[in-house]
């Protein structure tokens, strides 16, 4: 099961240069139905489990800018499909190996995020570093997985990426709210203004996956489009990450992790590691078993994904 996830050395080395990779198949169609089905009861403000949410905005775009964004963490604890996205072996295999460590730590889950865009009138996600937001762990051994759950393009709001930019220091945080996609210029040299005018839209297809670097700057603008921008996000950490202050709970309605501590606990589950030749590890039980038990849902329909490939872009494919 590992093998046929593998990134190739081709795509390695374009990780190395970007700081980012795109286009990369996750799910099969049944597992994307399974998630869109469940997005549309968890975007419900009155959902009886919303208590196990970290944050829940219906919507997070300025007032003023007359646009939505819906944004939300810890999808996972409350859904089973959101559960199991976060086991997926094409989900952890290509970000185990981007991470380095093959052969060595596994990673752990840091935080999931949905990150929903109506039609027409979808928010903007203003330029960012994820590591600006994860000032609080040592060392920063970080990658993030983006799954669309649409397809995406520039009209609808896809991800854009500026190349090489994981190359650069860490920024400051210019638009707490991400409305503004202007800001960040703000403290950027002349450099790096270039390289963000020369900005990468990244077109994926629903189902597929990029992963970026926590260095990465990126951001997407608004959904001009006739249908929904909605992408899940997963968050992973190296194992072994520690806690370097001592600033309260990592996560709203987390326990608190003091200085020191390595990052871990039931919020912070291990998902997986790749040594030489083992097989995928099956998934711990649901953290919030009392609600979805664990399952391996994604496995009878993981024997089918090939057979679907026809439906979703294969690596590189221009979507």
């Amino acid at each position: 099961m590992w093998e046929k996830h593998k990134l190739s050395e081709a795509q390695l080395e374009a990780y190395e240069a970007d700081g980012f990779l795109d286009a990369i198949p996750c799910l099969c169609p049944a597992q994307l139905e399974r998630l869109r089905g469940d997005l549309v009861e968890l975007s419900d403000p009155d959902h009886p489990a919303n208590a196990l949410w970290h944050e829940f905005h219906s919507n997070e775009a300025p007032a003023e800018s007359g646009t939505v964004l819906m944004h939300a963490l810890g999808a996972w604890r409350i859904s089973e499909a959101f559960h199991d996205l976060l086991f997926h072996p094409a989900l952890l295999v290509p970000a185990i190996q981007a991470m380095g460590l093959c052969d060595k730590r596994g990673v752990r889950l840091l935080h999931d995020q949905l990150f929903c865009k109506p039609a027409r009138a979808g928010a903007v996600v203003a330029w960012h570093q994820d590591l600006s937001y994860w000032t609080r762990f040592s060392p920063s051994a970080f990658l993030t997985v983006h799954v669309a759950l649409d397809d995406q393009s520039s009209e609808n709001g896809a991800l854009h990426y500026v190349a090489g930019s994981h190359r650069w220091p860490l920024l400051p945080v210019t638009s707490r709210h991400f409305g503004d996609m202007e800001s960040i210029r703000s403290v950027l040299d002349r450099e790096q203004a270039a390289q963000l005018d020369a900005c990468r839209c990244v077109r994926l297809r629903a189902g597929q996956v990029s992963i970026h670097h926590p260095l990465s700057v990126h951001g997407s603008f608004g959904n001009r489009s006739a249908g929904p921008r909605r992408a899940a996000v997963v968050n992973l950490a190296a194992d072994g990450v520690v806690i370097n202050t001592s600033r309260g709970p990592v996560l709203s309605g987390a326990p608190d992790l003091p200085k020191g501590t390595p990052l871990g606990g039931f919020l912070h589950p291990l998902l997986g590691s790749m040594p030489a030749g083992a097989q995928a590890t099956a998934a711990p039980p649901c953290s919030v078993a009392k609600h979805y038990p664990a399952t391996d849902a994604w496995a009878d329909e993981d024997e089918d994904e090939d057979a679907s490939a026809g439906q979703v872009a294969a690596p590189g494919a221009d979507a």
